[in-house]
């Protein structure tokens, strides 16, 4: 079984994590610097935390559960003394994609993220219903790169990713660049940015006079068959009202380059804000 050091145990993705791997069955060294991380990391996993020096001594896995700005410092620190061939983690393309994570020719860099519950799926526990992050209940998808290392260690990162994921149902194997652009490019700039607008456009409806709730139940079911229809859930088709609305509506709403956010200097642009 390897040992795995887990930096930022106590936060909500570390809780997260280190909950899956401990049901997993893994040798778990948690690593946590603030108190209340500590109090409940040991409150709600059982967990005594140790140094960072302890953790990674002889660890064969590092899993770091911390913030993309820190992402860079922490790994700095315990470069020089992790033991040949371990594997360092990341949970996000960010800092790995700008350069953040410090060389070292003898060790592994695996890149990890979820895609999160699908919309579409067929959870019927209530539970897994409410889980909409996922690693908890839900079942999702993930998208794993081998950014660094001998090829034979993707099958080992990606078993790992798969225990602090679980449940997972497919696995993607994507490069860093690649996952740069789903996250932030396709997840952030673009679907965020976009459900922001809708939900600024649900205030706009209500401020007109349409109830609320009316109005809430209205877009969302709509969201559900139009995005049924867009994402080939369903065999089906728009009217020709609504073409003629999309017809319209994309020019009014978008602006005529805004495919520009995947270019690369757009992508690593937005990354350095996030880093």
């Amino acid at each position: 079984m390897s040992v795995i050091a887990l930096f930022g145990a106590g936060g909500k993705m570390g809780i997260r994590l280190g909950s899956n791997l401990k049901k997993a069955g893994a040798d778990v060294r948690p690593v946590e610097v603030s108190d209340v991380g500590r109090e409940r990391l040991k409150s709600i996993l059982g967990y005594e935390p140790v140094d960072a020096a302890t953790a990674i001594q002889d660890a064969d896995i590092v899993v770091l559960a911390v913030p993309d700005t820190l992402i860079g410092k922490v790994a700095t620190g315990m470069i020089h003394d992790l033991k040949p061939g371990t594997m360092v983690i990341i949970l996000d393309a960010a800092a790995p994609f700008a350069g953040h994570l410090p060389e070292r020719a003898d060790i592994t860099y695996f890149v990890t993220h979820p895609c999160h519950p699908p919309i579409f799926n067929d959870e019927t526990d209530p539970a897994a219903k409410r889980d909409f992050f996922g690693a908890v209940a839900a079942k999702q998808h993930i998208v794993c790169a081998l950014m660094q290392g001998p090829e034979s260690d993707y099958v080992k990162g990606e078993a790992v990713a798969r225990m602090i994921w679980a449940p997972v149902m497919r696995s993607h194997r994507v490069t860093v660049e690649q996952m740069a652009i789903l996250e932030p490019g396709l997840s952030e700039t673009l679907c965020a940015s976009l459900l922001d607008v809708m939900g600024e456009a649900l205030e706009e409806v209500v401020r007109r006079g349409v109830p609320r709730e009316a109005a809430r139940d209205f877009l969302l079911g709509h969201m559900n068959i139009l995005g049924a229809v867009i994402f080939k859930e369903i065999d089906g088709v728009f009217s020709d009202a609504c073409n003629k609305a999309i017809e319209f509506g994309k020019p009014a709403l978008m602006q005529p380059d805004w495919k520009r956010i995947f270019e690369p200097e757009e992508i690593m642009a937005s990354i350095r804000r996030i880093t």
